[in-house]
């Protein structure tokens, strides 16, 4: 495939950036060298260091994702095999710690735009890393985080290593089976799944929770603050047989559910999923708003999606605990430290 204009200048500038600053090394570009009929990579680079010459074949990929960057390594090692003095390298926009782990393994160096890179051969080596994507693709993004999209990712990470057919998975997300497709082939460019027998399992359940809390966006759901002179205990209790009486879904989260799930923790601060609007509730409770110093906060989820999973805990109704540890993660410092607690003591132990 040809190269754009502009992912070729990028990768140009990327190789300069990176040898740029070796003072013994000059290196000349050969924009798309024909080497023989299986070896046609987009670039090679003549490099002299001192008084030796050592040639690069370098291969562009517009993805540097996990399953492209497998199949450029494998298009690489055919170059590899007929011209086995040349040093291999990959560029893309953005290689991940997964893709750069698979080159290493490869013995294949590369590049990409951030700045992230590995190259050894002859006196060369340079190694950068922990350069964040500067071109995060927000449309990858949106797609795999959606409301709809999330209701299949708290499935998958609630079931650990269960294999899932697109239809039963779309059954228990309550989502179409187009968006089933969807995310599976997002998810399998990353190889954070796995396909089985008869269907898919996730297989990198921890590279997703950390990515999706990192992409998480508690303010969606509507949050209202509240003071009460009441204890958190009490309140809790009331206000949950309040909701069973009325059939509306209830659910403690952040630091008010992790609090039920070991290793348990004193709270003053009741925090919890309500399903419909809260004016009731207001008025029953006699709850005063506040817009600091709340000892009572109500979620009007975004998505009903947030209940999936939930459970009774010491006859306490909870979210599950991927959902307590996803709002943690945007609580604060005092969140920070619970979520670690809720993943080691609990969340590792579904996969």
């Amino acid at each position: 495939m040809k190269l754009s204009n502009n992912v070729e200048r990028e990768a140009k500038n990327a190789i300069l950036a990176s040898l740029g600053d070796v003072p013994f090394v000059k290196i000349e570009i050969i924009s798309s060298p024909i080497l023989s009929p299986g070896c046609n990579p987009d670039f090679r680079i003549v490099a002299q260091i001192e008084k030796k010459t050592c040639n690069l074949i370098v291969e562009v990929g517009t993805n540097g994702e996990p399953r492209f960057a497998r199949q450029s390594v494998n298009k690489i090692f055919r170059c590899r095999s007929e011209f086995p003095g040349d040093y291999p390298i990959f560029i893309a926009p953005y290689i991940s710690p997964r893709s750069a782990a698979i080159c290493l393994e490869a013995d294949i160096g590369y590049i990409d735009f951030a700045g992230n890179c590995h190259l050894s051969f002859q006196k060369i080596y340079v190694h950068k890393e922990g350069k964040p994507n500067p071109n995060t693709n927000k449309r990858y993004l949106k797609s795999l985080y959606s409301p709809k999209a999330e209701r299949i990712l708290r499935v998958l990470l609630m079931s650990g290593p269960r294999e899932w057919k697109v239809e039963e998975l779309a059954k228990e997300a309550s989502v179409s089976l187009g968006q089933v497709s969807n995310i599976k082939k997002l998810l399998a460019d990353r190889e954070w799944v796995k396909s089985q027998a008869i269907g898919f399992a996730l297989c990198e359940p921890y590279e997703l929770l950390e990515e999706w809390s990192q992409n998480y966006n508690y303010q969606r759901n509507k949050i209202s603050e509240f003071y009460t002179t009441r204890s958190s205990g009490d309140i809790e209790i009331s206000l949950e047989r309040f909701c069973r009486e009325e059939k509306r879904q209830f659910g403690l989260t952040s630091i008010s559910g992790s609090a039920h799930f070991p290793p348990t923790a004193r709270y003053q601060r009741m925090v919890a999923y309500v399903k419909g609007n809260v004016n009731e509730i207001i008025s029953k409770f006699d709850l005063e708003p506040v817009s600091s110093g709340a000892n009572v906060i109500l979620l009007e989820p975004y998505d009903e999606g947030v209940f999936y999973g939930s459970q009774s805990r010491g006859g306490a109704a909870v979210v599950s605990p991927i959902q307590i540890y996803l709002d943690l993660k945007n609580f604060g410092e005092l969140g920070q430290g619970a979520a670690d607690a809720i993943f080691d003591f609990v969340i590792r132990d579904l996969w």
